[in-house]
């Protein structure tokens, strides 16, 4: 029995979903045109907008997250509205938005830690190294696949073994954690810089 079927009913379901908030989403889209503002800007803002529910959740208020989520989903994705009609797509705003799209994520899920076992530093700082190592391999894994070697960053996997081989063995795991935590999300940041750096002079694209 074939399982074709049943493979692409959610891809129906999901294209039709698409095609259906299309016209929507370009109809929000075009007064954000018309103003000038940047697509990345507002793949930044759709960061914070999700910072804040994140914060909303971990206080607790469940159903106002739930609630709030869904217009920031929608906000979420104004912004590849806005490239389209713009004429603004370009590599580096398609790996921009996926990477905050990541650290979107990762915050919902911090607020959830949050909310129903509570949080100590080192909890914390265990969640931000294990978002760092993370996010390094991710942030390399989708430049090159959009054609851009990246290699850069000051905390390789090398390095951060290195780290936590050190702190383990002099029993600083506090030390250890607190250098993984930040170094290995400035490695990222480093990363986007390098694709934007190599992505600046290339033409605009559809989306």
């Amino acid at each position: 029995m074939s399982r074709k079927p049943f493979i692409e009913g959610p891809n129906h379901v999901r294209a039709a979903l698409r095609q259906r908030t299309k016209g929507l989403l370009d109809s929000l889209a075009t007064p954000l045109a018309r103003a000038g503002v940047s697509p990345n800007l507002l793949t930044l803002c759709g960061l914070l907008a999700m910072l804040g529910v994140a914060y909303v959740l971990a206080l607790g208020h469940q159903r106002v997250a739930g609630l709030l989520l869904i217009p920031v989903a929608l906000f979420d994705a104004l912004d590849g509205a806005l490239a389209r009609l713009t004429g603004k797509a370009t590599s580096f705003g398609a790996f921009f938005d996926s990477t905050l799209d990541r650290f979107a994520e990762i915050a919902l899920y911090l607020g959830l830690l949050y909310l129903h076992r509570g949080l100590t530093l080192e909890s914390v700082l265990v969640y931000l190294a294990i978002t760092g190592s993370l996010m390094v391999s991710y942030t390399r894994a989708r430049a090159e696949g959009l054609g851009v070697q990246c290699k850069v960053g000051l905390f390789t996997r090398m390095e951060r073994l290195a780290v936590l081989v050190v702190g383990l063995l002099l029993e600083q795991t506090l030390l250890a954690l607190i250098i993984l935590a930040i170094f290995s999300n400035l490695t990222v940041l480093q990363r986007v810089w390098h694709v934007r750096r190599a992505t600046s002079q290339e033409p605009t694209r559809d989306q």
